[in-house]
């Protein structure tokens, strides 16, 4: 029997070809799946990324207003000040 009259068979029957569309829809559904699981993934690590570089931009802001509020103590309190930086 050749491959030709071998793929040809199944297509005169109407239950089989039914259930080979189901599947090959099937198959297209999970696909489709993971793509959308990917976009979702990656949308998420974009946010801990943008949330992270936020964060880093806060404590810069902070460290520069404390550089410049520390600009102007005397010497002592400075090193107080530094000090309490430098534990964190």
């Amino acid at each position: 029997m050749s491959v030709l009259s071998m793929l040809s068979a199944p297509a005169g029957n109407n239950a089989l070809m039914a259930v080979f569309a189901a599947l090959v829809g099937g198959i297209g559904l999970f696909v489709a799946g993971g793509i959308s699981r990917a976009k979702k993934d990656t949308a998420r690590r974009a946010a801990e990324k943008l949330t992270a570089a936020q964060d880093r931009l806060e404590m810069g802001r902070e460290a520069i207003d404390a550089e410049r509020a520390a600009r102007d103590l005397p010497d002592e309190a400075a090193r107080r000040e530094a000090m309490r930086w430098a534990t964190h």
